[in-house]
C-alpha cells in the first residue's frame, strides 16, 4: 500500500498570483524585473563602496591634519587643546554627512528603480 505525495501550498490562490516579494519554487520569473533588480543591487553596492571610500579619506586626511599640525595643540578651548576637541567631536559630523549622503543616494537609486520597473511593465 503505498501513498501518493501531496503538495501543499499556502493559500488557494490562482497560479501565477503576485506576491509580495517572496520567490515561491515554480512561480514565474520576469526577466526584466530580475535584470532591473540585478541593476538596483550593482547601482545600491557602487553607491556604498564609493560612500566608504570617501569617508574613509575623508577620516585619513583628518587624522592626518591632527597629526602633521603640532600648532593645534597650542589653541585651547575651554581649558582643552583645540586637537584634543577634533579627536573627540570632529568625526560625527564626517560620520552624519556621509550617512546622509548614503541614504539620500539610495533613496535616489531606489525611485529610478521603482520609475524603470514600471515603465517597463
Amino acid at each position: 500500500m503505498t501513498r501518493e505525495r501531496v503538495r501543499v501550498t499556502a493559500g488557494a490562490g490562482r497560479p501565477g498570483a503576485p506576491t509580495r516579494g517572496i520567490a515561491l519554487p515554480g512561480a514565474p520569473v520576469d526577466d526584466a524585473e530580475a535584470a532591473y533588480a540585478r541593476a538596483l543591487r550593482r547601482s545600491q553596492l557602487r553607491l556604498a563602496v564609493g560612500t566608504l571610500l570617501g569617508f574613509v579619506t575623508v577620516t585619513l586626511v583628518l587624522l592626518g591634519a591632527l597629526t602633521l599640525i603640532p600648532e593645534l595643540d597650542d589653541i585651547v578651548l575651554l581649558g582643552v587643546p583645540l586637537s584634543w576637541l577634533l579627536h573627540a567631536f570632529g568625526f560625527y559630523p564626517v560620520i552624519a554627512g556621509f550617512a546622509i549622503l548614503y541614504v539620500r543616494g539610495a533613496n535616489r537609486n531606489e525611485r529610478r528603480w521603482r520609475a524603470l520597473r514600471d515603465e517597463g511593465a
